[in-house]
């Protein structure tokens, strides 16, 4: 499994998927939106939250095709499917490269585009903590979504469709808990159910997943 998830870091990497792409587009999204809407400080206070939210759900979606697309290309992914390592095990291994290589580099840069959009300083431990809580969740989903187009030709716009539905319960409350604690309100109650959907799709997807793949392989 180790050697796996090391494998899928480079191959991420050098294939132009990693963190380098999906910071770029973060950073393209924040530095467009004051263009947009006006350099009013307080009106991208109060927008900072959504915009940082959707910023990063949508630099995650980049690289959702390339998760098991190079292992299908080079006949790689055969050989995983019969490896003794269970096909549950090999999907989780694909999330946490996939969230290793682009949720860690968003939530680590996120207080630099935080301050760009003028987020209140109270807001940034919450900022923080709901993208390091959700964004595992957009990982999870997205591989699930990879393993259902793995092998159709031009399947990233399908993978997006299929995929951004899906999207929509993290991106509501982990929004809400960003903008609750730019406010200085409690926060709790979204950060709970944004819990619970992060912990949910790692208990499930996996094994949904993995069900998909085996079907597609046959």
């Amino acid at each position: 499994m180790k050697a796996l998830l090391l494998r899928d870091i480079r191959l991420a990497v050098r294939a132009g998927g990693g963190f380098g792409l999906g910071l770029a587009f973060f950073l393209i999204v924040v530095v467009l939106v004051p263009f947009g809407v006006g350099p009013d400080s307080g009106l991208l206070a109060r927008i900072a939250p959504g915009i940082l939210w959707l910023g990063a759900l949508l630099s995650c979606l980049l690289s959702l095709d390339r998760i098991f697309a190079l292992d299908w290309e080079d006949g790689s992914l055969d050989l995983l499917a019969t490896a003794p390592l269970p096909m549950e095990a090999l999907v989780s291994i694909k999330s946490l490269a996939h969230w290793l290589t682009t949720g860690v580099p968003l939530v680590l840069a996120s207080p630099l585009f935080a301050l760009l959009l003028s987020l209140p300083s109270q807001g940034y431990a919450p900022l923080l903590m709901s993208l390091a809580l959700g964004t595992p969740a957009l990982s999870v989903i997205g591989t699930f979504g990879a393993a259902l187009t793995v092998g159709l030709k031009r399947g990233g716009l399908l993978l997006s469709l299929l995929v951004l539905p899906l999207y929509v319960p993290t991106l509501i409350f982990g929004a809400e808990v960003a903008r609750r604690g730019a406010m200085g309100l409690d926060f709790t109650v979204p950060l709970a159910m944004l819990a619970g959907i992060t912990f949910g799709a790692i208990a499930l997807l996996p094994f949904a997943s993995a069900a998909v793949l085996r079907v597609n392989l046959r």
